[in-house]
């Protein structure tokens, strides 16, 4: 009898818990280059687990910012690691979550009706006289369109292209502006040139050791009101479940954090 009645109290728990799951919501700041591994990341766990992932898109910097002020986000994925560690230092972060998820990479993208063949020009094709403006994110708070800036110095042709660049609030503005023809070039991340509105245009990977790496690191935050979730959440990603959709948008999974 007493088996009976801990099993029915067991069970009733469990569907409890399960309804508090079913209406729980955790609120994920993402930059802009996660837009759609991420969106697929969210499905995949809602469908799991039915817990909601709201998913707000900006350039980390700005995440930065709101954060300090208050704003109200259970984890923060950046596009570096050094916003989320200046977060961990200032005490705002849950202590031991900073997880280094992905190495990003950019490239640079025209349109597939381009008049200059930046597969086989690489560099020079920014050069051509085609091409009026190139976009980028905006350097001063996103780390994708820092790593444009330095990969241009780099190749010896920022001076010759300065004025030629626009700059988007995010990455993913910078890659809109190449979409609608505002711009004829733009670098952009590797991650949204593979996506479904533009992978039929033309793209130039740049080398790797022409900017810093794009380390790109989550971390919970402090006053996050789903911790419980956005743990869940972060250990998703980390897994064998979610590593193969960042793969399929271009990210790198680190070998150390790959193995975990």
């Amino acid at each position: 009898m007493w088996f009976r009645l801990s099993a029915l109290i067991l069970s009733a728990f469990l569907v409890l818990q399960e309804a508090r799951a079913q209406g729980r919501e955790i609120r994920v700041a993402a930059a802009a280059d996660l837009k759609f591994a991420m969106e697929e990341l969210s499905q995949q766990f809602e469908k799991q687990t039915g817990t909601r992932v709201n998913v707000t898109y900006g350039s980390s910097g700005n995440f930065f910012s709101q954060i300090q002020n208050g704003a109200p986000f259970d984890l923060f994925f950046s596009a570096d690691i050094e916003y989320p560690r200046k977060l961990e230092a200032v005490g705002l972060t849950e202590p031991g979550t900073l997880y280094e998820y992905a190495v990003g990479t950019i490239v640079i993208w025209m349109p597939s009706d381009a008049k200059v063949d930046v597969i086989a020009q690489g560099w020079k094709a920014l050069l051509d006289a085609s091409v009026e403006k190139i976009a980028i994110a905006n350097p001063e708070h996103a780390p994708y369109g820092r790593a444009a800036v330095v990969a241009l110095q780099k190749a010896g042709i920022y001076e010759q292209v300065k004025l030629k660049l626009i700059y988007g609030e995010n990455i993913s503005q910078a890659a809109q502006f190449v979409q609608s023809g505002n711009a004829q070039a733009g670098i952009v991340a590797l991650s949204l040139a593979v996506s479904p509105s533009m992978r039929d245009g033309k793209r130039w990977e740049i080398p790797a050791g022409m900017h810093p790496a794009l380390e790109q690191g989550a971390i919970i935050l402090k006053d996050a009101k789903h911790k419980d979730a956005a743990r869940a959440f972060l250990e998703f990603v980390k897994s064998a479940a979610g590593r193969p959709t960042l793969a399929k948008y271009g990210f790198q999974v680190p070998e150390e954090n790959a193995k975990k």
